[in-house]
């Protein structure tokens, strides 16, 4: 497909932790978008926040993504669709309540805009490294040719009493492939190409409507949690950690995945690297010194992340550039005193 430079996307779920940022990325780059919320209750905040868009930007209520017309009417007149509507909770009890809507709610985008799209040039879907992910005894690293088949196997033998995040990680490996196969049967006869991005943790500045911590999505909730409220023990903040995103970064990247046309038909681990919570708090005490050293025993070069994820592809191919970890600690404790959360 030809760079798409210019004209209307479709943002769903578009009052999430990363979608505003989506918004607010797909604004600042010249687009007209049009977003999608499960109610109105929802629409008021954006509508107040994106303000001084103007005409440029609009929210509609789609109540649920799962049925086959959801999206019928919002497809007709866009250029470019960003999926991000999907459960990211540990809630679930049958591995069927997180992995159905996950999986109709990508489907349920994919055929309105194959039926009503007419267009639409490129469907960008926001997946996660949990649907590459792999336990191993040995450190490892992922690239995009991964697929997170544990998981897939964990709830089809355990099933209710498969683990929460093995219930999420399904989910997303499920809906994600859902997507691939049916575009791959598809292809030659669709007006449009499909783009994944993949990415693992994601930290950073809130700019959704959120009130209090106890209300922030999981991934900051952890962060608040482990870094502002000093919850894990020294051996933990040492031990414990994973690969990160700042929430700008995978926002910049679905711009930059609508803007690419090398971006057809391919799948993008999108990640900073990797980090041990320890990492974060000596960053939050340079921020300031109210905030404990943490385990100042702790080296960061050796440090041992048992699995990484390779992120090459973004950088050479969408041209992709990484917050650090104090600029994200930093940014992100800066939006906690503005809300009086410090």
């Amino acid at each position: 497909m030809p760079a798409i430079t210019s004209g209307k996307v479709l943002v769903t779920g578009a009052n999430g932790y990363i979608a505003v940022w989506i918004v607010k990325s797909l604004l600042e780059a010249g687009f007209a978008v049009r977003g999608t919320v499960r109610s109105e209750s929802k629409a008021a905040y954006l509508r107040s926040y994106f303000k001084s868009s103007g005409d440029r930007f609009e929210v509609v209520v789609v109540s649920d993504m799962t049925k086959d017309d959801a999206f019928t009417e919002h497809v007709k007149d866009v250029d470019a669709i960003a999926h991000t509507a999907s459960p990211f909770h540990m809630k679930a009890v049958e591995p069927d309540e997180i992995v159905g809507p996950a999986v109709a709610g990508t489907l349920s985008v994919l055929k309105a805009a194959e039926a009503h799209g007419t267009r639409v040039k490129r469907v960008v879907v926001l997946s996660s490294t949990a649907a590459l992910f792999r336990i191993s005894p040995d450190p490892l690293v992922l690239d995009e040719s991964a697929w997170n088949e544990q998981a897939i196997a964990e709830i089809k033998e355990k099933g209710r009493d498969a683990t929460a995040i093995g219930k999420y990680r399904a989910s997303k490996t499920l809906a994600e492939r859902a997507a691939w196969e049916w575009w791959e049967q598809r292809k030659a006869a669709l007006g449009f190409d499909l783009a994944v991005l993949n990415p693992p943790y994601v930290f950073g500045p809130n700019i959704h409507d959120v009130d209090e911590p106890e209300n922030l999505g999981e991934s900051m909730r952890d962060w608040y949690n482990n870094v502002v409220k000093g919850g894990l023990s020294d051996d933990a903040l040492a031990k414990n950690g994973a690969m990160f995103v700042d929430v700008r970064d995978i926002a910049q990247a679905h711009t930059l995945a609508i803007q690419t046309p090398a971006a057809s038909g391919q799948r993008f681990i999108i990640s900073s690297g990797p980090y041990k919570w320890q990492d974060f708090v000596a960053a939050a005490h340079r921020w300031s010194e109210r905030f404990p050293e943490g385990n100042t025993s702790y080296d960061p070069s050796k440090a041992i992340h048992a699995l990484q994820y390779d992120n090459r592809k973004g950088i050479t191919t969408l041209g992709m550039k990484y917050r650090g970890i104090d600029e994200v600690a930093r940014d992100s404790l800066e939006d906690f005193k503005a809300r009086g959360w410090l």
